[in-house]
């Protein structure tokens, strides 16, 4: 068995323990510890949560569920939308005596901002078409529903959504005497430890995947309690152009340990829509605002939409753009205009502001990108995207090309990561015993999800394959020409090629016409380190492939992930023929016929160190 091998064979025993552990109580069971030697990688739980614990109890247990309250009195004439916001002391969902109004919380109707008064009350104008939404304040949680989706919003629609493939918005009727949104007290979220979970693309296309996603990355947070208070936030492609698996996907958060909230990408559009203030109307209907945002400890969440939707006849899933339209920018403005300089801002969107998979393209990356730097200026921020189906850790002064030449952008001003995606690639590739596909993405990653672990204000990011406890960091290949030519001769059958025999094996004559070693490195970036000791030997520092210095993608065998690509060709998916968390080193000549094993740490920019090793063998 070799080293990918074992990897693979560890993942699939840690997906099966885990669900099992789901299937007997998956509210009450904990987060693994980690068994890695890298330091750090299973943070300690807030403070808030652990209390918690001590005291027995669940977030099964101990959610505040309940709804928005809608008062109606059958007047049909009003201008304006008004209510409060509200302590609901006892859990009801109604603001009864003795329940203040909680003064200073934003409310919106997706373009102007209001602050609540003294007395927890808000008034805003009423447009035709419009989500009226309440920003959560630290100290408080909105509630949640059965299957734990935040519940702090109310469409008003009143003739309801044009007739559309997947319903949309049924008729709301007048605006409301009142629209009052309730608010518990928590100390989950007014911890200064925070850890928030980020998901990319569950992308379920058949009710088969959301069983793959399902025995995966949920039942995964199934099994972890540190994200109570943050949540989990999944950013876009909740579904896979098949709207009606909305239920069946957002049932998924049931299995959640905290609240969730979505946001729209490309595949949740209702493509039949004829206006683009409709394209998300059944998203809306099921899963809430299409943006938004919320406090937990010292972070301010914002989720964006970032799909433009040119709706037109015979409409394609493909027919997208990365784009933020005029009035949720004049939203955003006001939102961090209202938001306390001390705050981190964690800034969301489903198509990345910029990334690096696809930074010569327009279509995948943000028009507004530039305005959004502007609106954000000054601010602590980390931006976050999915969509690439890739892991990205762009830190700021990175500079591309493709964002030079299309977006005039010389630098990140700011980190820019992509979170990778649920589905992978796209549920691609050989059934794992784990009760899914392998589906390794297009940068070589493992799919898996994405966690902010934050304290007061300083973000540490953590990437957790599916099935594991967090020590799998990395992926370790060799890159010989051998290797070289069949990628070559296959990277076209993807899904047929035949299998490249013995891997690990680098004859002299590989050696003397450039092997390396390949550190695949997921969570890497500028500011990291690889270092590799052969044999014991005095360790020397590899050298990354892709230098982010202004530079266009680097692609093809030389820059591609050998373990990654030799899954992919023979068992179906994309090409990792590019990355910009690849590290090479070029093994020695000289290296004596027989077995070598090459031990590899890598350093991330927060100064934690993981350990691999890889055990290959030298042939005449």
């Amino acid at each position: 068995m070799n080293h990918q091998q074992r990897k693979r064979a560890r993942l699939t025993a840690g997906t099966l323990a885990i669900v099992a552990a789901a299937t007997l109580g998956a509210s009450a069971a904990t987060a693994a510890p980690s068994s890695s030697t890298g330091a750090g990688q299973v943070p300690a739980q807030p403070a808030a949560q652990r209390a918690a614990q001590q005291d027995g109890a669940t977030w099964q247990e101990t959610a505040y569920r309940g709804e928005v309250e809608v008062v109606r009195d059958g007047r049909t004439d009003r201008e304006t939308i008004s209510g409060a916001v509200f302590d609901d002391k006892d859990r009801d969902s109604t603001q009864d005596a003795g329940e203040p109004g909680v003064p200073g919380v934003k409310v919106s109707n997706g373009r102007e901002v209001v602050t609540t008064d003294g007395q927890g009350r808000y008034e805003l104008p009423v447009e035709d078409n419009m989500t009226v939404f309440v920003t959560q304040p630290r100290g408080y949680q909105v509630p949640v529903d059965e299957d734990n989706v935040a519940q702090f919003s109310y469409n008003h629609l009143p003739q309801g959504s044009p007739e559309l493939k997947f319903g949309g918005i049924d008729p709301t009727g007048a605006v409301p005497a009142a629209l009052n949104f309730p608010l518990a007290q928590s100390g989950l979220t007014q911890d200064p430890e925070q850890s928030c979970v980020i998901g990319g693309d569950v992308q379920t296309y058949t009710e088969q995947q959301v069983e793959f996603a399902r025995a995966g990355v949920f039942s995964d947070l199934a099994a972890r309690t540190d994200y109570a208070g943050c949540g989990a936030l999944f950013i876009g492609d909740v579904v896979g152009d098949d709207l009606s698996l909305y239920p069946k996907t957002r049932e998924l958060a049931s299995m959640l340990n905290g609240p969730a909230r979505f946001l729209p990408g490309n595949h949740d559009m209702d493509f039949d829509a004829t206006e683009r203030e409709h394209s998300t109307d059944t998203f809306r209907a099921n899963l809430g605002p299409s943006y938004y945002s919320y406090d937990s400890g010292k972070a301010h969440v914002v989720a964006l939409s970032t799909v433009d939707f040119p709706v037109k006849e015979n409409a394609r899933p493909g027919d997208y753009n990365g784009s933020i339209d005029a009035r949720q920018l004049e939203w955003l403005r006001e939102d961090i205009a209202n938001t306390p300089e001390n705050k981190v801002i964690v800034l969301a969107g489903h198509v990345p502001l910029l990334d690096f998979a696809d930074q010569a393209s327009q279509k995948h990356q943000i028009d507004q990108v530039k305005e959004v730097y502007e609106i954000l200026e000054g601010r602590e921020v980390i931006a976050l995207g999915g969509h690439t189906h890739s892991l990205e850790n762009l830190r700021a002064g990175d500079s591309m090309e493709g964002w030079q030449e299309l977006f005039g952008v010389e630098e990140l001003p700011f980190t820019h990561i992509t979170a990778g995606a649920i589905s992978g690639d796209w549920y691609n590739g050989r059934l794992l015993e784990g009760g899914y596909p392998e589906a390794v993405q297009r940068d070589g990653a493992m799919p898996g999800v994405l966690t902010l672990d934050i304290k007061n204000t300083e973000v540490t990011e953590r990437f957790t394959v599916r099935g594991d406890d967090g020590s799998d960091q990395m992926s370790l290949s060799v890159n010989t020409p051998r290797y070289r030519e069949w990628y070559e001769q296959y990277r076209t059958d993807r899904g047929e090629a035949p299998a490249f025999e013995d891997p690990l094996q680098v004859s002299r004559a590989d050696l003397a016409d450039t092997t390396w070693l390949t550190t695949n490195f997921w969570m890497g970036s500028t500011g990291s380190a690889v270092e590799v000791s052969i044999d014991g030997g005095e360790a020397t520092t590899a050298t990354r492939t892709q230098p982010l210095e202004g530079e266009g993608a680097l692609v093809g065998a030389e820059y591609s992930d050998p373990a990654a690509v030799q899954q992919q060709l023979v068992h179906g998916g994309s090409l990792a023929d590019r990355s910009m968390h690849l590290w090479q080193l070029e093994l020695p000549e000289d290296l004596a016929v027989g077995e070598h094993t090459a031990e590899v740490t890598a350093t991330d920019v927060h100064g934690r160190e993981y350990t691999e090793t890889l055990t290959f063998e030298v042939t005449e």
